[in-house]
């Protein structure tokens, strides 16, 4: 505590040689001084800064949320426009794409003439055969025979056919027979080979699978060696069949009655 006293002492005397007539100033005091001309009530004044905050406070949010507002326009407007550019992109691309890839011609259905080539008995042809029109065989083809129209063989073939309809009559034919109609075997007629047809009526004698998207009708006198797939199948009194039947074409769910 002296500590503290000498130095109060001599900050005393310290100021009273600066200020030599400090001595004749008045006690001081301690003294509030109003400089308002009336007293301030608090309360009021508080309730209005508090008003002013609030109003300040106001301003500022609506700023900032128009600001905001125009922020969030500006992106989405920048957005749809780079998936506007994007889409046109990919659409063009698309185009340019589609236009360099070539279209596959589409095969027009072949003609048929009205003619028919007629093959008599006594006539023998070493070589394939192709008409727009139909052939009629009496004599004797080795090779492969292509026609737009009707094929009747009554005759002897050594290899493939082609044709829209197709019917042999005692005929003896070695090979393929592919048409996209009716297939009609007579009676007396010896097929060694495949037989492919929208239908079929077969009387004669077939060595070979028989694959109809129709109906099959084996008569009396037919004897197949082959397998049978159809739509249907008739098998009159009297046909020998070596081989199993398939009716794979039928609308029938077969496995899922099973099931």
């Amino acid at each position: 505590m002296g500590f503290f006293k000498d130095f109060k002492d001599d900050f005393s005397e310290a100021v009273n040689d600066l200020v030599p007539d400090a001595e004749e100033l008045e006690p001081t005091e301690e003294a509030t001084v109003n400089t308002l001309d009336e007293e301030i009530d608090v309360a009021s004044e508080l309730s209005k800064l508090d008003g002013l905050l609030e109003q300040v406070t106001k301003r500022v949010d609506g700023e900032q949320s128009a600001a905001a507002t125009t922020q969030t326009n500006e992106v989405n407007k920048t957005l749809e426009d780079k998936i506007q550019m994007d889409t046109k992109e990919v659409v063009n691309e698309t185009v340019q794409t589609t236009a360099q890839q070539p279209v596959a011609p589409v095969a027009p259905s072949a003609p048929v003439a009205d003619e028919t080539a007629v093959i008599t008995a006594g006539m023998k042809i070493n070589g394939n055969v192709e008409s727009t029109g139909s052939v009629d065989v009496q004599g004797s083809i080795e090779g492969n025979i292509v026609c737009n129209g009707k094929l009747v063989v009554t005759g002897t073939v050594h290899g493939n056919s082609t044709s829209a309809e197709f019917f042999a009559d005692a005929a003896k034919i070695e090979g393929e027979v592919n048409t996209s109609g009716t297939a009609k075997i007579g009676v007396g007629s010896v097929i060694i080979g495949n037989i492919s047809a929208t239908s079929a009526v077969i009387a004669g004698a077939v060595k070979g699978d028989i694959d109809v998207q129709g109906p099959v009708v084996v008569d009396t006198s037919a004897v197949v060696m082959g397998n049978i797939k159809s739509r249907s199948v008739q098998i009159n009194n009297g046909a020998v069949i070596e081989g199993f039947c398939s009716q794979c074409y039928a609308d029938v769910d077969v496995e899922g009655l099973f099931a």
